[in-house]
């Protein structure tokens, strides 16, 4: 399924800021805009402006291509699926290791 640009460029802005620990209301009052304006960016309603998004980055302390990483936002069914091909292409060793990582999640 593909996903709407603005959607996914929201969804980043949003899991960056709270992986800051920032509210909207402190990105906001950040960047000087609404926070209403904010949340209409973040859920992929409103678009930023190419201005708006550098200022963000800028008060993120982050790069802006930062803002575009989004491979990561696909339904649970696509990640599985590119999961299972890249685990069907790598040796054994490479699978055992995956396999002890995604174990750990699950203690």
């Amino acid at each position: 399924m593909k996903q709407d640009l603005n959607f996914l460029l929201g969804n980043r802005i949003k899991e960056i800021r709270k992986n800051l620990k920032l509210t909207q209301d402190k990105l906001a009052e950040l960047v000087e805009i609404d926070a209403k304006h904010l949340s209409r960016i973040e859920c992929g309603k409103t678009p930023p402006s190419l201005n708006l998004l550098k200022k963000i980055a800028l008060k993120l302390k982050i790069d802006i291509s930062e803002f575009f990483i989004t491979q990561h936002f696909k339904s649970k069914k696509e990640l599985i699926s590119e999961i299972n091909l890249i685990l069907n292409d790598s040796d054994l060793d490479k699978v055992q290791i995956f396999y002890k990582i995604l174990k750990s999640f699950n203690r």
